[in-house]
């Protein structure tokens, strides 16, 4: 989660919500791919931290399915990024401060874990939580 926080701290200075993401390999050490939140300087709507890590990881991999793998997120998951999870089929998704506005691994959906989709991550939430979302309070605090 530190190396995730790291990550959301750079997307500050591009105007961007610090969010952070890393894929880690099976070996839960192992950097696969890293993002943070990048719409605002790329003008992307999917440039979200999630999406950019998992899109690095399979480009490292070589392969989509990331099998194995750990997402490790600074926020809960969107809808977007929990399907992008589901997708990529990574093994568990770790993330520190829950979303209830938007949150889509637990808080107001549950995409990841939902029983027709035939993928479903383990979910490990609140991880150094008051840290990621201090993160987060501080920055809209200044908008």
């Amino acid at each position: 989660m530190r190396l995730a926080l790291e990550q959301a701290g750079r997307a500050v200075p591009g105007g961007d919500v610090p969010v952070g993401a890393v894929v880690l390999a099976g070996d839960g050490i192992t950097v696969l791919g890293a993002g943070h939140n990048e719409r605002e300087a790329t003008g992307d709507p999917t440039a979200h931290a999630e999406v950019l890590a998992i899109r690095r990881a399979a480009e490292r991999t070589g392969q989509w399915r990331l099998s194995g793998c750990t997402l490790v997120v600074t926020l809960e998951p969107c809808t977007m990024c929990a399907g992008a999870a589901v997708l990529s089929r990574v093994d568990r998704v770790v993330y520190g401060a829950r979303d209830e506005k938007a949150g889509a691994a637990g808080s107001l959906w549950d995409v990841v874990r939902d029983r027709r989709l035939n993928h479903r991550p383990e979910v490990i939430e609140g991880v150094l939580a008051d840290e990621c979302a201090t993160l987060l309070t501080e920055f809209f605090r200044t908008r």
